[in-house]
């Protein structure tokens, strides 16, 4: 019930805030994101530095707390796109929405298990509570998914809370209520400041699965695909800023997690720009993922064709047409 509230409440403050910005002759878009992650540093780049402005849109981002919140509103029509996961596609999709991702910000795991100092090893979290952020969202099936890589049923060997979001998951570390949890840098530097053990980096392991995409539906791209492209353009150029300007993006990141740290500035920016890819073009592993994991116990997930979440055409049209070749210059 209470979650229901939520939702409802974020979807009216959407509704309320179309009627904000007046028009201005540009193509209005509405784009819903959640988390408090360097992952949507493109996000925030292409809203804060102009990219969408440029490109011809008059853009409201609308940050809510979380993803399965955002993908409500996409699915109610509040708003045009949202930032989303595998998750939140794979389980709209699958209960009968016509959501698609368009776009890969993040085409892998990037997250990382932190965990108290007296655990050195995956094995001892067996018995263990882990957190994240809520049930059900990327950082739970997330975690889930990268366990199992490493032989730890999360259903049987361990248990799994939600903490909020990642500086509430560290003070939940830090207050004993959970002894591992998903975070992100820079959250991984405070962790390891606090004393706590920096345990997996997903990153290394490369598992396909769209961590940061964006998603929208069929329904939006019958009707408005010229806006889509322009959203997909603007994002691909903002991707081009943070691998091209090092310190620019690391001041968005800061401002956006309201972060001075040095380290942790440069720890963010270097993880996230090596998962952020050039052409940031949607795959179907990126969909496989999930649905292998959820097979067993969903015979949907069991008989979906991963290359029915996807919709690479927006990528695919700027690669043939030259555009990523001549905006990174090669």
């Amino acid at each position: 019930m209470r979650e229901s509230l939520v939702s409802l409440a974020a979807i009216i403050i959407i509704s309320c805030a179309s009627f904000i910005n007046p028009a201005t002759g540009q193509e209005r878009v509405r784009i819903a994101w959640a988390g408090s992650t360097p992952s949507n540093t493109p996000t925030w780049v292409a809203d804060q530095k102009g990219f969408l402005k440029r490109n011809g849109l008059n853009a409201e981002l609308i940050n809510i707390s979380a993803s399965t919140i955002v993908v409500q509103a996409l699915l109610t029509g509040e708003v045009d796109m949202t930032i989303g996961t595998s998750a939140t596609l794979v389980t709209s999709r699958l209960a009968g929405a016509d959501t698609v991702v368009i776009f890969a910000n993040v085409p892998h795991f990037v997250d990382h298990v932190v965990s108290a100092p007296n655990i050195t090893s995956v094995e001892q979290l067996r018995g263990k509570i882990g957190g994240v952020n809520r049930l059900g969202t990327t950082s739970d099936l997330g975690l889930r998914i990268g366990l199992r890589r490493f032989g730890i049923d999360p259903e049987k060997d361990t248990q799994i809370i939600a903490a909020g979001e990642n500086p509430q998951r560290l003070a939940a570390l830090t207050k004993g209520i959970v002894q591992y949890t998903l975070i992100s840098e820079p959250h991984v530097r405070e962790a390891e400041k606090a004393g706590f053990r920096d345990l997996i980096d997903f990153g290394t392991l490369k598992i396909p699965f769209h961590w940061n995409c964006l998603v929208t539906t069929e329904r939006v791209i019958k009707a408005k695909r010229p806006m889509v492209q322009k959203v997909v353009r603007a994002f691909s150029e903002a991707i081009h800023y943070i691998k091209t300007d090092k310190e620019g993006a690391k001041a968005v990141i800061g401002k956006n997690l309201r972060m001075t740290d040095p380290e942790g500035l440069e720890r963010a920016y270097r993880a996230y720009n090596a998962a952020f890819p050039e052409i940031p073009k949607p795959h179907p592993d990126g969909v496989k993922t999930l649905l292998d994991d959820m097979a067993p116990k969903n015979p949907k997930a069991a008989s979906a064709d991963p290359k029915s979440f996807v919709d690479q055409s927006f990528v695919q049209e700027l690669e043939n047409a030259g555009f990523y070749k001549q905006l990174y210059k090669k």
